[in-house]
């Protein structure tokens, strides 16, 4: 068995890529399909004794799209001008078509030339017109429609396609029969249905055009993570070079305030490292002679010469890039409602109408009755309801979410949303704000709190350390002025020095008390402060200690409420994150998490996701870092906070944009009511269908109950308004 993504050209919309993912599934020599729209490619695993590539573009072709090949690289498309140009036409086409088909209807001022009863020729002949002009914008939908009959997998286009052509053949037939003077028949047209719902259908689609490349334009900007040189040391020449040129094993040098270039282990020197964005660790790691440093990292306050080992494709970033990739091709095996129903549906109302014109036009020999018959089964049965059913109340349910901080990025999340029983919850930058503040201090000397935090802000001030932002955030929050500070200096892998007026104050961790010679009288405040999960600053003034100053990441606000309601409603919680275990439990602890797991890299939490999915748990994920983008996709429902990276952000399926953990309830609590609106939509829609059907027919004929095309459609509109009453209940229901 062999695995292999192809590049795909040609689908539009979730119509194609599930009608692609179908043909593909049922040819010999195919043992799983997966078509993703939105990064434009089809993950294929295939037996390759039996097919070549050259078969699987074939059948790709067949399928009516195109195959560019291997997928190679994300290649970004945007809606082209001239498509938003096309878009805002035919929206004032539509207005104007809706506006003479039905204005005397509402009695609005008519056109006189247009006028249905005096000047029904030209009426006739201009909506034809307007409607030929919608025929040709949607000619995707109904191309894809009769493709997917072919292929024998219909689905919403399908269904589409059936009622436009048939309105449009129904409505030509009487608009020649107008022409030979039957007049009366003007109100038998139904050539605006035609175009109107393909133009609603078209919004839908331009909407999605807009966003369905934020996810590979946020993956495209992982390059930017990586420095876009490097320097080179030859010999003991140094060589600013690109990454291209970068060959393994070759020594590359960075100083503090530069970005690491490649995948490498150190060999000289040591630093500071911020690698959040790939570990979730808030703190900056020190790393030495012997450690490997990751390409994207950058270098706080020292100076390292490294080997290079991993290089271009086999970096860690470029990893986490393939990670987001062939997560977000995997799918689970759901398909949408309506194209399972289409399926059994249209087929049979197909039959049903063919069958009765056959029967009508034996019995009654009168084509024209038979052929009213026939339209009249197939508009009481187009499936606006059914249609409406789901998406609409998707719709008004994104809706309630963005009115609560919840932003919603695929419509079936919705949907979904209710199976969720197991939460996995990345630390830093998710249960916490992932920003360093000052958490507890102990003051040894007869200066208060604020002073001696003045006095450390002020060195702090000069020193580019990420625990240097907790002190000058509190000196900005407090308005307390910078003092005066000279002879500022670094202590490599030890902390600062520097002096204020007369005295002289050192900064830094535990070693500074080594290498000074200071007898250490602090132990037990300094283990406090490490039992906490803090990061501890000595503060000595002219080498005595005046200070213990402990610097934490804080916990988000009603963290432990949500997590505590989430155990009531018998969801699993889990601490899923690459911080160590000590800190990681400090923090379960507190917010009533039983279950961590620890020191997990990126492609770790990938698979543990993977591994609960295998386990039958239906997992949403909540994380905010490049870390967490892997584990996101994978997830079933991925779930990121507004202040998260962008990869983050586009590789989750859910924004909470207030950076509200207490939003995930919402969003239960919704999609809970919307699966119950849902279920009653489709319950109306399929009653309705069940009802109107037989009376389209003719059963009630002897009873002297019938139908026309044009009752037909008003009862179709009924049906629709009632599931739209019904699914605008949502707005009223309490969250």
């Amino acid at each position: 068995m062999k695995r292999i993504i192809l590049s795909i050209e040609g689908m539009t919309c979730s119509a194609c890529s599930n009608g692609l993912e179908k043909y593909l599934n049922k040819q010999n020599g195919v043992y799983n399909a997966s078509v993703n729209l939105v990064m434009a490619n089809a993950t294929i695993e295939y037996d390759d004794s039996i097919l070549a590539i050259e078969h699987l573009n074939n059948f790709v072709k067949k399928a009516g799209f195109k195959s560019l090949g291997e997928f190679k690289e994300i290649n970004l498309t945007r809606i082209e001008k001239n498509e938003k140009i096309k878009f805002i036409i035919f929206t004032i086409l539509a207005i104007i078509l809706m506006y003479i088909s039905m204005g005397h209807m509402i009695n609005l001022p008519t056109i006189t030339i247009l006028n249905p009863h005096t000047k029904p020729i030209n009426y006739c002949v201009c909506l034809l017109l307007l409607t030929i002009l919608f025929l040709y914008y949607g000619y995707d939908i109904i191309k894809n429609g009769y493709k997917n009959i072919i292929h024998k997998t219909p689905n919403m286009d399908t269904l589409v396609g059936i009622g436009v052509i048939t309105s449009f053949l129904y409505s030509l037939y009487n608009m020649y029969l107008i022409y030979k003077g039957n007049t009366h028949l003007v109100m038998n047209l139904y050539f605006e249905s035609s175009a109107i719902v393909i133009y609603f259908i078209k919004l839908g689609r331009y909407i999605d055009g807009i966003s369905k490349d934020k996810t590979k334009e946020a993956i495209s900007k992982l390059v930017t993570i990586t420095p876009g040189k490097a320097t080179k040391k030859v010999k003991d020449e140094l060589i600013e070079v690109t990454l291209d040129e970068i060959k393994k094993n070759d020594i590359i040098v960075c100083k503090a305030g530069e970005k690491i270039a490649v995948d490498g282990e150190i060999i000289s020197g040591s630093a500071h490292f911020d690698e959040s964005f790939l570990t979730g660790e808030s703190k900056p790691v020190n790393k030495e002679c012997g450690a490997k440093v990751l390409a994207g990292s950058m270098n706080y306050d020292g100076y390292i010469e490294y080997k290079a080992e991993r290089i271009g494709a086999e970096s860690t970033v470029s990893e986490i890039v393939r990670l987001v990739i062939e997560a977000s091709n995997t799918k689970a095996p759901i398909s949408a409602l309506a194209d399972r129903v289409s399926s059994i549906f249209v087929p049979l109302v197909m039959l049903i109408a063919i069958v009765t014109f056959i029967l009508y036009l034996i019995i009654t020999k009168n084509f024209s009755n038979s052929l009213i018959t026939f339209v009249t089964i197939l508009v009481v049965a187009c499936p606006c309801s059914l249609g409406l059913a789901t998406p609409l109340a998707i719709v008004v349910s994104e809706g309630l979410c963005a009115s609560n901080g919840i932003l919603i990025k695929k419509s079936e999340i919705l949907e979904n949303v209710g199976k969720v029983n197991t939460i996995v919850f990345d630390k830093t930058g998710t249960l916490t704000y992932g920003k360093l503040r000052i958490s507890h201090t102990f003051n040894y000397s007869e200066m208060r709190d604020d002073e001696i935090l003045q006095i450390v802000g002020s060195i702090e001030n000069y020193s580019n350390h990420p625990i240097a932002n907790a002190f000058t955030d509190y000196m900005d929050t407090k308005e307390l002025p910078l003092l005066e500070v000279t002879h500022f200096k670094n202590l490599a892998g030890l902390g600062i020095e520097a002096q204020i007026g007369g005295d002289k104050y050192i900064l830094g961790n535990a070693k500074i008390l080594d290498k000074y010679k200071i007898k250490n009288n602090h132990t037990k405040d300094e283990k406090d402060l490490s039992s906490s999960g803090n990061s501890i600053i000595y503060c000595l003034k002219n080498k005595e200690v005046i200070a213990l100053i402990g610097v934490n990441d804080i916990i988000r606000d009603n963290v432990a409420d949500v997590i505590e309601s989430l155990s009531k409603n018998n969801i699993e919680t889990i601490m899923l994150t690459g911080d160590n275990e000590d800190t990681a439990k400090i923090i379960a602890k507190q917010i009533g998490i039983s279950k961590v797991i620890s020191n997990a890299a990126p492609s770790e939490k990938e698979a543990t996701i993977k591994k609960m999915k295998e386990e039958n748990k239906y997992v949403m994920m909540c994380g905010d870092g490049i870390n967490d983008s892997p584990a996101l996709s994978r997830s079933d429902i991925g779930v990121s906070v507004k202040s998260g990276t962008d990869i983050a952000r586009d590789s989750s399926d859910v924004i909470l944009t207030q950076n509200d953990l207490g939003s995930i309830l919402k969003l239960i609590n919704i999609s809970k009511k919307t699966i119950k609106i849902i279920k009653e939509n489709l319950f109306l829609a399929f009653f309705y269908n069940s009802l109107m059907i037989p009376i389209s027919i003719g059963i009630l004929k002897p009873f002297g109950i019938s139908i026309t095309p044009m009752i037909a459609s008003l009862a179709m509109v009924l049906s629709s308004i009632t599931v739209i009453l019904n699914t605008l209940r949502l707005k009223k229901m309490t969250i």
